[in-house]
């Protein structure tokens, strides 16, 4: 047994020298770091609970769009497009033009299908 536990030893330290040797990486995450992405989830969340009102639905799909694929849309969309359409919306008077976000988010999205990021709306073709 004696040659048998060798052969392993041997077998075994060869492989272990093979491994790459990756040190751990710790880094410190910044306070700025936490709240940036506590205002993206907030953002997004804000724009999501816009889109689940039951006016911006009706006005939506009046306007042929399917709530479900805007919803998809937004969670593809970046920190800073949310942020852009948040404050657009929240520049619109209180209470006041529900309207004119629902067209800013259609524009948003023919805009994003027209150059071939989205494909939300079949009968527009992309620019190649």
């Amino acid at each position: 047994m004696t040659l048998f536990k060798r052969i392993l030893a041997i077998v075994i330290s060869i492989s272990l020298t093979g491994l790459p040797l990756v040190g751990a990486q710790a880094a410190i995450i910044s306070n700025q770091q936490i709240i940036n992405k506590a205002s993206q989830a907030n953002d997004k969340q804000a724009l999501l609970r816009t889109i689940n009102r039951q006016d911006v639905q009706q006005k939506l799909l009046s306007m042929g769009v399917n709530p479900a694929d805007i919803k998809g849309r937004i969670n593809q969309m970046t920190h800073e497009e949310v942020a852009q359409l948040n404050q657009h919306i929240n520049e619109l008077p209180a209470g006041g033009d529900v309207l004119g976000a629902v067209v800013l988010v259609f524009l948003v999205f023919v805009i994003t299908d027209v150059i071939g990021a989205t494909d939300v709306f079949p009968f527009i073709h992309p620019v190649h």
